[in-house]
């Protein structure tokens, strides 16, 4: 399966380029921290060496042993994992579900850095987050062009090319998701060329298209609001480097438009799957678009400062989001979060990581409809974006994924295929 392809091969991968990542900032841990910092060095390295030979030989996955504000969830999640194994003994990194040991790898690695202060702070994946963004310099110039151009006549815009143009900016979002360093093991994964060429030709390997329905519900949305009610977007963050910029678009199109008075990000509290958002990564590449040379580019930049201190652009990071669980159980797990949740008119969530958390990430058939494998999940109206990296698909036409299996086994893991897939709830 590609569950064992991915931690046969991509995870020790990943372990190994983050050990290197570490050995290769020796100096500058000395320079910042003194011995001290050479020290910490070497333990987080031992530690992740440990683990990686632990991943390797299939040893039981053990809990954690951090003082961290969530090792106790983990390790009652642990605790479920192993009720459900039957007896079978500890569950072990081939004998466990995916989901699982993947989400527990990047915790560990976590617990690397976070338990060996002066550099507790240091983010492994930065360097490879900001590569991706300087490698995606034209498709990024080219977005912001576009959209700035698009701002001049925005107000002329009938109802019609208002539709065509969120259209086109949900498509871009959508395969801005293709830009992810974990699935590329942190090879390069940069969007080179213009993004917005293409749209036209993409249109086919959408395999669920629900955009007409996200359009009525925000042009109601948008009529039915009061002079107390504001029309609130959220959007769950997937990856840094292009594909952020290609939400930051989406919101703040959803803003000038007026479809949306308000939207709320969240993003990574730790450094997870090699190239999500955190705080760090969405300020940052604020302030890169802000001083880039070229005019569009820092207008952007410009503007979207402006959104987050004018408080119409929020974001937000929560622990739940780097917890192993399903969404389905984010009632009972982060309250707090699942009623932030509940105050938005509609739900964004990117990527593939996403995508398996809301679907419990099991072998449904394909024909299963999406509300059903949501679980019950129903915060509010939400819409999955997503290129699809890993076999886990609902919600599709009898016999169509059938029919693309015929000719193209990997469909479901290259990322060339995606989904705008939308539930009302309720």
């Amino acid at each position: 399966s590609f569950a064992y392809f991915t931690i046969k091969d991509r995870l020790p991968q990943i372990l190994t380029r983050v050990i290197d990542t570490l050995h290769r900032h020796k100096n500058e841990f000395f320079e910042e921290h003194g011995e001290k910092g050479v020290e910490a060095e070497k333990r987080a390295i031992s530690f992740l060496s440990k683990l990686r030979n632990e991943l390797q030989t299939d040893k039981p996955v053990t809990p954690l042993e951090d003082e961290l504000p969530d090792a106790a969830l983990w390790n009652q999640y642990l605790d479920y994992q192993r009720n459900l194994s039957n007896g079978n003994g500890e569950p072990s990194w081939f004998q466990s579900p995916w989901l699982f040991v993947e989400c527990y790898m990047y915790r560990r690695i976590h617990a690397a850095l976070a338990q060996n202060p002066p550099i507790d702070n240091f983010d492994v994946f930065k360097e490879g987050k900001a590569q991706n963004f300087f490698e995606s310099q034209e498709a990024v110039i080219a977005l912001c062009t576009y959209f700035q151009e698009l701002l001049k006549n925005i107000k002329d815009l009938d109802e019609k090319q208002l539709k065509e143009e969120l259209f086109k900016l949900l498509q871009v979002s959508l395969w801005g998701n293709k830009c992810d360093l974990s699935f590329s093991a942190g090879e390069d994964s940069s969007q080179k060329s213009s993004p917005l060429q293409s749209l036209e030709n993409m249109v086919p390997y959408i395999l669920v298209n629900d955009m007409e329905k996200l359009w009525s519900l925000l042009v109601n949305a948008k009529k039915n609001r009061t002079e107390t009610s504001n029309v609130r977007v959220d959007i769950i963050l997937d990856n840094a480097g292009f594909e952020l910029v290609s939400d930051l678009v989406l919101a703040d199109f959803l803003l000038l438009s007026k479809l949306a008075d308000e939207v709320y990000f969240h993003g990574k509290s730790i450094p997870w799957y090699v190239s999500d958002t955190t705080k760090h990564d969405f300020n940052w590449t604020i302030k890169q678009l802000q001083s880039a040379n070229h005019m569009w580019m820092s207008r952007c930049g410009i503007n979207w400062e402006g959104n987050l201190k004018k408080g119409v652009w929020v974001f937000c990071d929560h622990m739940f989001w780097t917890l192993p669980h399903d969404f389905s159980s984010m009632g009972g797990v982060a309250p707090d979060l699942y009623a932030e949740l509940q105050k938005s008119n509609l739900i964004f969530f990117k990527g593939d990581l996403n995508y398996r958390k809301l679907t419990g990430d099991r072998k449904w058939e394909y024909t299963v409809p999406f509300h059903q494998a949501l679980n019950k999940f129903h915060p509010a109206p939400l819409c999955s974006l997503r290129t699809l990296k890993s076999d886990t698909q609902v919600g599709l036409k009898p016999g169509q994924g059938e029919q693309i299996q015929a000719s193209e086994p990997d469909w479901m893991v290259s990322g060339k295929y995606g989904v705008v897939q939308f539930d009302a709830g309720l």
